[in-house]
């Protein structure tokens, strides 16, 4: 019986699109400042560029070189920590100006809700820092979601293709790993949580759908009909 729900964020609960098309831009245009004028005084932003300079071989005092740094891995969508939690932080401050607020789909709001209320135990899993998962579920369209989810997790657990990831949820979760039910839109991410022992339903929201046994929804209210022949 299916106890928990992992759910990954882009392409799942939240459109492709958002975080393309506002959130990058966004760190994009706005790293670099908010680097320079960080740097002297927030410690949390020291401790990220010590972290890029030890990932990328750039001097740590080459402020301008750890920019360029950031710059390229963010149009290279790299999935280094150092880079998530900054723009994390960096996303931080436009939820809170107002510059936008996180898309969640409105089939996702609706059944992480109903799910919660079922008493199942929710939790996140994407490459982005814990800090902007939070960030794009208590900004989000829909209101505050936050208080649907008992916890998160992101690179720092392991990469998303990576069977011990998986597996090193599960042992902080406590859980048997039948239990948990991980959404994903990306198959090589289900594949791994499946090694790991985890039930996993494949989200295609657009597209034709593949040829495969795999489970698979267009919607939560598709993951919803999985969850009640189980």
């Amino acid at each position: 019986m299916i106890r928990v729900i992992l759910t990954d964020i882009e392409g799942t609960t939240s459109s492709i699109s958002f975080v393309h098309d506002v959130l990058f831009p966004y760190s994009a245009e706005h790293m670099a400042q908010f680097v320079r004028e960080g740097e002297s005084d927030n410690i949390e932003i020291r401790e990220q560029l010590d972290a890029v300079a030890q990932a990328s071989g750039v001097a740590r005092d080459d402020i301008e070189g750890l920019i360029g740094v950031l710059d390229t891995w963010i149009r290279e969508d790299r999935k280094e920590t150092p880079l998530k939690t900054l723009q994390g932080m960096l996303w931080e401050q436009g939820y809170q100006q107002g510059a936008f607020r996180g898309h969640v789909y409105e089939d996702a709001a609706e059944y992480l809700q109903r799910w919660h209320d079922r008493g199942l135990r929710l939790f996140v899993y994407s490459s982005g820092s814990v800090k902007a998962q939070k960030l794009i579920f208590g900004f989000s369209e829909a209101g505050d979601l936050t208080p649907f989810f008992s916890g998160y997790f992101d690179t720092r657990i392991g990469g998303k293709k990576e069977r011990e990831s998986y597996s090193n949820i599960i042992n902080e979760l406590g859980v048997e790993p039948r239990t948990v039910l991980f959404l994903s839109d990306v198959e090589a991410e289900l594949q791994a949580a499946e090694s790991a022992g985890m039930r996993t339903v494949w989200l295609i929201r657009e597209g034709d759908l593949p040829e495969t046994e795999r489970a698979m929804a267009r919607d939560f209210a598709g993951v919803d009909h999985f969850l009640q022949q189980r």
